[in-house]
C-alpha cells in the first residue's frame, strides 16, 4: 500500500519524521533561531563583562579565546535571522545589561567564579541545544548541523572552565544553580518575547 492508497483518516507522517502524527508539536524554527541568537548575544556580553575586569590575566586570555567563538556563533545566527525573516527578541536590551553585569560580577568575585559562570551557562546551553536537535530531527539538516557544531564548541568552553577550576570555586553549587536557573528563564523568555 502506498501513501496514495492509504485511507483518508490515516495519519500522514511529516517528511523526515516518520514518527510524527497529527497533533504532535512541530518545531518552531523562528523561535529556535530567535532564542539561539539571543543566547549567543548574551554569551558575548557575559564575556565582555568578564574581560572588562580580568583583562590580560590568564583567565582573561582563556575567556578571550572563547569569546571569539561566541562572536562567530552570533554572526551565524544574525545572518540566519535575516535569511529567515526572524525578528530578534524584544528583550535584547535587557540581555545587553544583564549579560555584561553577570560577567563583571562573577569576574570581580574571582577568576574561578568567572569560570564557574562559564561552566554553568555552557551546561545549560548543552541541554538546550540537545533538546533543539531532538526536536528538529531531519527536518532542517543545515540548522541541525549548525547547532551540533556550536554545541560541541560550547562543551569545549565548559570543559575549559572546569579544567581552570570552576568547580573548586567557593560556593560553586549555589552559584552554578543560580546561573543555570537564570539561563533557563532567559531561554524561556527569549523564545516568546
Amino acid at each position: 500500500m502506498t501513501a496514495a492508497d492509504a485511507p483518508a483518516s490515516a495519519p500522514v507522517p511529516l517528511a523526515g519524521r516518520p514518527d510524527w502524527r497529527p497533533g504532535d508539536e512541530r518545531p518552531d524554527i523562528a523561535s529556535m533561531v530567535r532564542v539561539d541568537q539571543a543566547g549567543e548575544y548574551g554569551a558575548t556580553r557575559i564575556y565582555a563583562g568578564q574581560l572588562a575586569v580580568l583583562g590580560n590575566q590568564p583567565a582573561g586570555r582563556a575567556i578571550a579565546r572563547m569569546q571569539v567563538q561566541e562572536q562567530g556563533h552570533l554572526k551565524t545566527f544574525d545572518a540566519m535571522m535575516v535569511e529567515r525573516g526572524v525578528r530578534p527578541t524584544l528583550l535584547q536590551p535587557m540581555w545587553y545589561v544583564a549579560g555584561h553585569a553577570l560577567g563583571a560580577v562573577t569576574a570581580l568575585m574571582s577568576p574561578g567564579a568567572a569560570m564557574a559562570c562559564t561552566a554553568a551557562v555552557e551546561t545549560e546551553i548543552d541541554r538546550h541545544y540537545a533538546e533543539q536537535r531532538r526536536s528538529l530531527g531531519k527536518d532542517e539538516p543545515d540548522l541541525e548541523g549548525t547547532i551540533a557544531r556550536f554545541q560541541a564548541e560550547e562543551l569545549e568552553h565548559r570543559d575549559t572552565a572546569i579544567a581552570a577550576g570552576a568547580e573548586d570555586t567557593f560556593g560553586y553549587p549555589i552559584l552554578s544553580f543560580m546561573i543555570r536557573a537564570g539561563c533557563r528563564a532567559a531561554i524561556a523568555l527569549s523564545k516568546r518575547i
